[in-house]
């Protein structure tokens, strides 16, 4: 998905790369700091199911952020808000609803797991505040915010959880 979003971006320039990287360290440090001290998302701990691991944290982690924010953001600028920060609080209350869907799939799944069975309602709130900055960045940086393929990928992975979470209740 991540080299589809790219191959199918219009008008790759400096800024369009420079959020890829800003996303995927602020992605994956964000998950590093989480994972080690229990802070920001509540304590928790991933799997095997992501794949190959650098200091506990699934190295697919920043992919994930990237291909979250991106789809999300792009939903938002497709659907018309030009304000950046009302366009950021509406992409980050998407992206928080497509992780409270994620979340039970995800335990299931082995994607991660949570000290107590019950997800922290810290999770929400860091969730929310850090795509919103992300989102935030996402439309300040200068490059085409025009890709079909992004928002349907986004509504698909909400679909994709979505169903999963309802066949497993």
């Amino acid at each position: 998905m991540l080299f589809l979003m790219i191959f199918s971006q219009p008008e790759k320039n400096s800024s369009f790369y420079i959020f890829l990287v800003i996303t995927y360290i602020a992605g994956y440090t964000i998950e590093l700091i989480g994972v080690h001290t229990g802070m920001i998302f509540g304590e928790y701990s991933y799997g095997s199911t992501l794949g190959l691991k650098l200091m506990e944290i699934p190295l697919m982690i920043g992919v994930n952020w990237i291909l979250v924010i991106y789809s999300a953001g792009m939903l938002v600028k497709s659907i018309g808000i030009k304000n950046t920060v009302l366009a950021a609080a509406v992409g980050s209350t998407f992206v928080t609803l497509l992780d409270f869907v994620i979340e039970p799939v995800a335990i299931r799944f082995d994607y991660w797991s949570w000290k107590t069975y019950d997800i922290p309602p810290q999770n929400y709130v860091a969730w929310y505040l850090f795509s919103f900055a992300l989102l935030y960045l996402f439309m300040h940086l200068p490059f085409k915010k025009h890709n079909p393929a992004a928002p349907v990928l986004f509504i698909t992975q909400f679909l994709f959880f979505l169903i999963l979470l309802i066949m497993d209740n």
